[in-house]
């Protein structure tokens, strides 16, 4: 990284900080590489460290920069796409699905969860555990809501909970005909058990998938995957899947 000194410009200082840092993590730095401490990077620029926050968080929000507690600063790898395509897609736990089947239990979801699947106030659901990987690191965690009216056969199922019942719970699910699945995105904040499965602090912005899967006329399964919004970016149109892009692309869509 040079040793320029920055010249007064008419942007604000920290977005041409922004810039040069950019530039210099395209041409001298690779994937999951250390930066040098913040203040060796603000005395190479000529800048106070206030400034040199302000462009580091920026880089952050771009998913060009990771913080990792007891690490420091690296270089991220090109952000996933989750493509939002309104498409016919498969039921979760297909064999090309790409999560990560952890564990499952009945549970009373919540409030809004059971008004969506039309369930009763205190009725349990089976709740999925999965979570999804890439080049090593977790980038999203689902909670996926199965009704008992979706997966009507299960009672000679011995396993009362983990990967085991939530195989058979999606195996089960599989045989309902799927008519079609809604998507919905939001950005939100990191609560503190998505931030200890995702490594990320609380409160770190996160991306929110919400998908519907519709059979016989309703809700058969809801699915809530929580992305990392610094590694991952949204993509539109029709694939339906969620693709991981290790191409030259690294900003939000």
């Amino acid at each position: 990284m040079g040793t320029t000194q920055l010249e007064t410009v008419p942007e604000p200082k920290y977005w041409h900080l922004r810039t040069v840092l950019s530039e210099a993590l395209d041409s001298e730095f690779s994937v999951g590489e250390i930066l040098p401490n913040e203040r060796d990077l603000a005395a190479r620029f000529g800048v106070a460290r206030a400034t040199l926050r302000q462009a580091l968080e920026q880089l952050e929000l771009e998913g060009r920069l990771q913080r990792r507690r007891g690490v420091g600063t690296t270089v991220a790898p090109p952000r996933m796409g989750v493509s939002v395509g309104t498409a016919q897609h498969a039921w979760p736990g297909g064999p090309h699905d790409a999560w990560q089947t952890l564990d499952c239990a009945l549970e009373v979801p919540p409030a809004a969860v059971a008004e969506t699947l039309v369930t009763g106030r205190d009725e349990s659901v089976h709740v999925v555990r999965r979570s999804r990987v890439s080049r090593g690191q977790p980038v999203a965690a689902e909670l996926l809501y199965i009704p008992a009216h979706s997966v009507p056969d299960l009672s000679g199922i011995d396993a009362p909970s983990g990967t085991a019942r939530a195989r058979a719970v999606l195996r089960e699910l599989q045989r309902l005909e799927l008519e079609r699945q809604e998507n919905a995105v939001e950005l939100g904040s990191a609560r503190a058990d998505d931030a200890r499965e995702l490594d990320r602090l609380p409160g770190a912005p996160v991306l929110v998938v919400t998908t519907r899967f519709i059979a016989r006329g309703r809700t058969a399964a809801l699915s809530v995957a929580t992305y990392r919004a610094d590694t991952c970016r949204l993509t539109f149109g029709d694939s339906g899947g969620v693709e991981i892009h290790h191409g030259p692309e690294r900003h939000a869509s």
